[in-house]
């Protein structure tokens, strides 16, 4: 299994289903954040549709969230969390999908209040 900093990879449809139905989820310019708050559980997934480009944009992408998520995954809470890019994120500068980053962790409040 695929790990990042104590915590797994989703792999299966029905777990990024699951998260999809059961979590909340928090909106920004370049990204949407899944989170289904859960003890013990360390998991992400990242998603990138063919609505935002081809294989190399969608890889792209997902390894940008990567990057922003290993920043943060100390701060995180315990829960499963599905990141899914939007088309403005290929534009968007690092500052600006860090803030992006941050106010959906915040708003979702998936990061830790220590």
């Amino acid at each position: 299994m695929v790990s990042l900093d104590g915590f797994c990879a989703l792999k299966l449809n029905k777990e990024f289903q699951y998260v999809y139905k059961k979590g909340k989820n928090a909106h920004s310019d370049s990204v949407v954040l899944f989170f289904l708050a859960k003890n013990n559980v360390h998991k992400f997934g990242f998603t990138a549709t063919k609505k935002i480009g081809n294989a190399v944009v969608r890889n792209r992408a997902k390894r940008r969230l990567r990057a922003l998520f290993r920043e943060y995954s100390s701060l995180l809470n315990d829960g499963s969390y599905v990141f899914v890019a939007k088309t403005s994120l290929y534009e968007s500068t690092y500052e600006k999908l860090k803030s992006d980053f941050e106010k959906i962790l915040i708003k979702s409040k998936a990061i830790k209040n220590d």
